[in-house]
């Protein structure tokens, strides 16, 4: 399928950085739901605020979170307060984690290529041709 292709996947990042691009410049609130996985928190949240979350998260940007926000290396970042005693964090979100962006209750951008899993590099580059087995210990 071609959500599973590279390209597919290099090509909704880059949409997914034109359009947090746009919302960032005209300051609009946003959400974004996004795979937890890759997600970096720092400091790190403390256990009984991270271990509430789920595979997925959404996250609104607004007020100061979204005029802390920016995008930098492939990653939104962003600082946000998490818990009952807003827990100050710097939020790291890979772009291509993103599924979704949206306008209150509106889609502006759904990348189902985000929900699958990512393509494992081999260990060995060698390894990746197949006439090279004989050489490898496994």
């Amino acid at each position: 399928m071609i959500i599973e292709t590279q390209e597919f996947r290099n090509l909704k990042t880059k949409q997914a950085k034109e359009i947090l691009s746009l919302l960032l410049e005209i300051n609009m609130p946003f959400n974004i739901l996004c795979s937890l996985n890759g997600i970096n928190f720092n400091p790190a949240l403390p256990e009984h605020i991270s271990s509430a979350f789920k595979e997925v998260i959404i996250f609104t940007l607004a007020n100061y979170t979204l005029e802390s926000s920016y995008i930098e290396n492939e990653k939104l970042i962003f600082e946000a307060g998490f818990g009952e005693e807003n827990f100050g964090s710097v939020v790291s979100v890979p772009v291509e984690n993103i599924i979704q962006i949206t306008e209150g209750e509106t889609p502006l951008f759904i990348n189902i290529a985000a929900t699958l899993p990512k393509p494992q590099k081999p260990k060995n580059p060698f390894a990746m041709n197949p006439r090279n087995k004989k050489f490898i210990d496994e």
